[in-house]
C-alpha cells in the first residue's frame, strides 16, 4: 500500500509540473498578445504580424496537444520568448519614454485645477 501511495504521489507531482508548465506557456502567449493589442502600433506591421502568428500557432498547438510532457511546454516557451524578446523589449522601451512624457504633462497641469476647501 505504501509503495502504491508513493507511486501515485510521484505521478501526481509530474502531472502538477506538466500543468504548471502549460499554464506558464499560455500565460506568456496571452501577455504577448495583450502587449501587441495595447502597443502594437509601435512595431512594424511585419514584426507585429510575425509575433501574432507565432502566438496563434502556439495556441493552436496547445489546443491540439493537451497531454504533452513538461519539457515540451518549456521548450516552446523558450522558443516563443526568443522570438518575441526583441519586439517586447522595443515595446517596453518605447512605453517607458511615452509614460514619462505624459506624467510630466500631468504634473504641469495638476496645479491649475479647482481649489477645494474643507468645511467643518
Amino acid at each position: 500500500m505504501l509503495a502504491a501511495a508513493e507511486r501515485y504521489r510521484e505521478e501526481h507531482e509530474k502531472q502538477r509540473e506538466r500543468v504548471s508548465a502549460r499554464k506558464q506557456l499560455e500565460s506568456y502567449v496571452f501577455s504577448v498578445k495583450q502587449a501587441l493589442d495595447t502597443g502594437g502600433d509601435k512595431l512594424s506591421s511585419t514584426d507585429k504580424d510575425a509575433l501574432l502568428n507565432a502566438c496563434n500557432d502556439t495556441l493552436s498547438w496547445l489546443d491540439s496537444n493537451t497531454l504533452e510532457d513538461k519539457e515540451e511546454y518549456e521548450h516552446l516557451l523558450k522558443e516563443l520568448q526568443k522570438t518575441s524578446s526583441p519586439a517586447m523589449t522595443k515595446l517596453r522601451s518605447q512605453g517607458h519614454g511615452q509614460g514619462q512624457d505624459s506624467s510630466q504633462s500631468d504634473r504641469s497641469h495638476s496645479h491649475r485645477g479647482p481649489t477645494i476647501e474643507e468645511i467643518d
